[in-house]
């Protein structure tokens, strides 16, 4: 079965094709600037070098028209016909609680959707514009809806509440949500099988630390609390989103410096975290140099980016009343063994050792960094969000 995996914004599609007989990925890209004459193209496929489009693309349906050509062309294709592509699974961002689970795209689940869009207005229109696309380009194919936020819907209500009149939760559904759900599943999932022990019988949490982040608690296999909320700017400091912060200080900062609401939530979203700490970038590897070429600003950052870390981790060690694993993926969990180090340090009272070679060492792979008279296994699991919504989708297909 070869599955096609997208995940569409405002202005972009990004996609993979599997052959889910092998999980080999098959093709990749990414189509940008759509909408515009100077639309671009990142097309690769494994052991190619990337071929690059550009020309004009003014909305989803002609760029995945035109991925769809890639795909199927003499040069650059990797099949015969657009009839080989069983199904789609697409990403979207927010199910509220309407999905606790993937499922086929009907009128009924499209509908939901929309309603979800007051949760999600930047994500969930572009998604629905994807599913438009692909149903009208593909409309023989199964179409699938993977969400963020189902993995998270286990969480019990004493978790995901928020301490506000219960007025607001009944009327606008105002609750923590969590996002991340299809990487935290798949590390999750991945970790049980790397230690060769039931998914079942762990207490995990998985920290998906990248340019956003969330850390969530995983017993036995489910979701019983995660740092993002409503929105994924709660939680922890991440890149450019502050995460938690007194929320007296939106209307104190509107009054002092004039600002409109719209201004406060953009400065929180784009302008907070690393950037606006260091002052520098949001990006960690940037902060990191900058820390060690002795910029005050850029130590301050990292030391308030991994306290944060450690204090969330410890919290949901607490509330699982135990751990048996932490698990590093993303960006900067994957790459930044500084800043792995740094939390683990902080977490010797629960029996955390890390092994400090292994933890530096340079590697895509999965591993275990933790030493074998560690109290609580520490790894390093890459995350495949595309693998996840693949196989999500093959397993509704087929059933």
């Amino acid at each position: 079965m070869k599955i096609l995996v997208i995940n569409c914004g405002s202005s972009s599609i990004k996609y993979q094709l599997f052959e889910m007989a092998d999980e080999s990925v098959l093709a990749s890209g990414l189509v940008e600037k759509i909408g515009t004459e100077s639309a671009i193209i990142k097309h690769e496929i494994p052991g190619k070098d990337e071929k690059v489009v550009t020309g004009e693309i003014l909305d989803h349906r002609a760029g995945l028209n035109r991925v769809l050509s890639l795909l199927m062309s003499k040069e650059d294709g990797v099949i015969r016909s657009a009839e080989e592509v069983e199904a789609v699974g697409h990403r979207v961002v927010h199910g509220g609680e309407y999905f606790s689970s993937s499922a086929i795209i009907t009128s009924e689940v499209r509908q939901a959707i929309r309603k979800t869009i007051d949760l999600a207005p930047l994500h969930n229109p572009p998604n629905l514009l994807g599913i438009d696309a692909a149903q009208h380009q593909l409309p023989h194919a199964a179409h699938v809806a993977v969400f963020d936020t189902a993995f998270h819907q286990t969480m019990p209500e004493h978790a995901y509440m928020y301490p506000l009149p219960r007025v607001l939760y009944h009327k606008h559904k105002i609750r923590r949500y969590g996002f991340h759900g299809t990487s935290h599943k798949y590390v999750t999932i991945r970790a049980a099988e790397f230690l060769q022990k039931p998914l079942e019988t762990l207490k995990m949490v998985s920290c998906h630390i990248g340019n956003g982040a969330s850390i969530a608690a995983v017993q036995n296999g489910k979701s019983i609390d995660t740092s993002m909320g409503m929105t994924p700017l709660e939680g922890l400091m991440m890149g450019t989103r502050c995460g938690d912060i007194d929320p007296a200080i939106v209307p104190f900062v509107i009054a002092k410096e004039e600002l409109t609401l719209g201004e406060v939530k953009s400065m929180m979203n784009k302008h907070s975290g690393l950037l606006g700490v260091s002052g520098l970038s949001g990006d960690m590897r940037e902060v990191t140099e900058a820390m060690f070429d002795g910029n005050p600003a850029a130590k301050l950052a990292v030391d308030m980016y991994v306290y944060k870390l450690r204090k969330m981790i410890g919290s949901y060690i607490a509330a699982m009343n135990g751990a048996d694993v932490i698990i590093f993926t993303a960006g900067v969990g994957e790459n930044a063994s500084l800043i792995r180090q740094r939390v683990c340090e902080g977490l010797t009272f629960f029996g955390v050792e890390l092994d400090e070679e292994i933890n530096a060492e340079r590697s895509k792979e999965e591993r275990r960094i933790s030493t074998a008279k560690s109290k609580i296994e520490v790894l390093v699991i890459p995350t495949n969000e595309e693998l996840m919504i693949a196989r999500e989708t093959k397993s509704l297909v087929e059933s």
